[in-house]
């Protein structure tokens, strides 16, 4: 492990390159921070006590798992509160646990990790977790399988908490395929529909895409520094003895992973279907879990981005096309789980063009990530709380006028539609500016496309957001006759003024006295003071009055016109490729999916024909040929001593052959 660097405290080398040095991690002190495996132990027990004490445990299994979530949440609060008592430089502590893996030369010990990055997403993990354990408590009351679905819930907090937590990658890919494992189970929850058990099969087979990145960049670790513990990765990364190919490498390996869990492109096409889960899920894995890990591990990785400006412009690259992708799939979809689905598409491509700017660009795509995490939770909250309503009805074409009827509702749902697309002073507003305008100030041709890419997509979000919340909330009535729209019962309300609140207040919170900023920079760094290139004010302008023109624009399309309840056949070419995502489906199913059948039959038509017809055909040469040579036993005497007598004569032929 490297010294503290201390640039919190501004007595570090920033200069050009301000990257944050590997914190020297001290062992934990004080029962709090050595006790912080209870963070990841509280849910994982609960998952293991739910899974196994069978019907039994129906009647108290989501109570049970909502204290496991909470009891997690106040352990992490705890720790927080711990390291920030700390000096800025001092704010990392490493947790022992035991040893896993001791064979020759390769050493793995788990370990736990506690610095600002890691509790900051703790924080977000359990917080907005307990909250939608809390909503699901109502939303599932009448389901029968409902201890298994909190069981699920907590072994996806605990794996979570694993991945963000871990001291070293192979530990941190543990919790990845914790994960993956979870999200699974909860997307084909109700697997008696075939659609939500094909989402489940997609997503875990699109992730296993990633996770082989993943797998691959470790084992480039360990053959490259002899390592996989955070420190001596980094510290390898920094020395400058690696080549800057294996560095690029490395960090597009990482990226691709990235791609799988975040749902980037060209792994995005499993986030949309995996709306067939719980809507509460939905909200984990959007809000909390799933989708953000990718986002942590470029942030965690930041020494290797900085040390390969090709996987940096990678990452960009990435973001910037993903997050229009999804804008503009938003602006075509019915279904209100599917058009929130695609703003987190879009959103995170948003984080992910933060990450891979450097280290101008971490604290936001984390500031971004955390404020994310209130108002996406909220609103996928809300659409829960329409369906519960409208009798699980998602098609916004069947709403309309639901304002009076669910007011809380409307409320919450309304706050963060607010936040989201950037209207001040709410949390998205502090977070996606800063992301627009240090993309503007990457300079040259690169800052204007980058910059470009993230200021039109805070127009389209305005766009398709505003047209979620007319076509849900205002306009004429459009429900089925047996649909009864009402409020939802308390124990879900009230999570969703709670995440309201903080989309209200989070981002105003993070950016006072720049406290996100210094918080993270003992990981992350601190950016050199630049002269804007274009002026904050400037660029606060040009976002709000695009984000103005996307909201008009949906006014005018659905809030002055009625709306047909059956989707309108005769659209534009870009609407029909918007509902059918792109066409990325169909991209995945040419590039891949038929040619990898091609390659199936291909391989078992060279097995059947090829190998098996080689040893099937030595096996029937050598049985006919042995049927054959037995005719040769007669059991007459006669018949072998005139076979002897031709072989001798064979043999004298031979010989005077060789003498002449």
């Amino acid at each position: 492990m490297t010294g503290l660097t201390m640039l919190a405290a501004g007595t570090g080398p920033l200069g050009s390159a301000a990257a944050a040095q590997p914190l020297e991690a001290v062992n934990a002190t004080g029962v709090v921070e050595r006790g912080a495996w209870v963070m990841i132990a509280l849910p994982l027990l609960g998952a293991a006590l739910l899974l196994l004490s069978g019907h039994v445990a129906n009647r108290w299994a989501h109570w049970f798992a909502v204290l496991m979530g909470v009891g997690s949440f106040g352990w992490a609060v705890a720790t927080f509160l711990s390291l920030l008592d700390k000096p800025s430089d001092s704010r990392a502590r490493d947790v022992q646990l035991f040893t896993w893996i001791h064979v020759g030369s390769f050493n793995v010990d788990v370990g736990l990790l506690l610095d600002p990055l890691s509790i900051s997403f703790a924080l977000l993990i359990t917080g907005v977790g307990s909250l939608i354990h809390i909503y699901s408590v109502g939303y599932m009351a009448d389901d029968p399988e409902r201890r298994r679905y909190f069981a699920y819930l907590n072994l996806f907090l605990a794996a979570m908490l694993l991945l963000v937590l871990s001291d070293s990658f192979l530990t941190l890919y543990v919790g990845w395929e914790g994960v993956g494992l979870a999200s699974y189970l909860l997307i084909g929850f109700w697997q008696h529909k075939p659609t939500a058990a094909t989402a489940a099969k997609k997503a875990f087979v699109v992730n296993r895409v990633g996770d082989f990145g993943l797998t691959i960049a470790i084992m480039l670790m360990f053959a490259t520094f002899g390592q996989v513990d955070f420190a001596g990765v980094f510290a390898g990364a920094q020395s400058g003895a690696t080549s800057n190919t294996t560095l690029t490498v490395m960090g597009l390996l990482l990226l691709l992973g990235a791609c799988g869990k975040s749902a980037q492109l060209p792994l995005q096409s499993w986030l949309l279907d995996a709306m067939e889960g719980p809507t509460p899920v939905s909200a984990l894995i959007h809000a909390a879990t799933m989708v953000t890990a990718g986002v942590y591990l470029i942030v965690r990785s930041n020494p290797i981005f900085n040390a390969s400006p090709d996987a940096q412009l990678a990452v960009v690259t990435v973001g910037a096309a993903t997050l229009l992708f999804g804008a503009i799939i938003g602006c075509a979809k019915d279904d209100i789980k599917r058009a929130l689905a695609a703003s987190t598409i879009s959103q995170i491509g948003y984080m992910i063009l933060a990450a891979g700017i450097g280290t101008a660009g971490y604290v936001f795509a984390i500031m971004l990530l955390l404020t994310h995490g209130f108002f996406k939770a909220g609103l996928f909250l809300g659409a829960g709380s329409v369906m519960h309503g409208m009798n699980d009805e998602v098609d916004m074409r069947k709403y309309g006028g639901l304002a009076r009827a669910m007011p809380i509702t409307f409320v919450t749902f309304g706050l963060c539609y607010l936040a989201i697309i950037g209207v001040p002073p709410l949390s998205g507003f502090f977070a996606k500016d800063k992301i627009i305008e240090v993309a503007f100030n990457e300079g040259g041709t690169r800052g204007w496309i980058v910059g470009g890419a993230a200021l039109v997509g805070a127009g389209i979000t305005a766009f398709y957001m505003t047209r979620v919340v007319i076509m849900t909330f205002f306009g004429e009535r459009r429900w089925e006759r047996d649909a009864h729209p009402h409020e939802s019962p308390r124990v879900m309300t009230w999570p969703m003024i709670v995440l309201a609140i903080g989309s209200v207040f989070a981002g105003a919170l993070l950016t006072f006295h720049d406290s996100l900023e210094k918080w993270l920079a003992p990981v992350v760094g601190t950016a050199p003071e630049e002269e804007n290139l274009i002026a904050p004010a400037v660029v606060t302008s040009m976002t709000l009055g695009i984000v103005a023109i996307g909201i008009l624009l949906a006014v005018t399309q659905y809030g002055r016109r009625a709306i047909p309840r059956p989707a309108p056949a005769a659209v534009s070419f870009v609407t029909v490729a918007a509902r059918r995502d792109l066409y990325g489906d169909a991209v995945n199913e040419a590039l891949f999916m038929r040619p990898g059948q091609y390659l199936t039959r291909l391989l078992v038509f060279l097995d059947n024909k090829g190998l098996d017809g080689i040893v099937n055909g030595l096996a029937a040469l050598v049985g006919g040929s042995s049927g054959r040579i037995r005719r040769l036993q007669t059991g007459f005497v006669r018949s072998y001593a005139l076979s002897m007598f031709g072989g001798a004569v064979l043999v004298i032929i031979a010989l005077l052959l060789v003498r002449l």
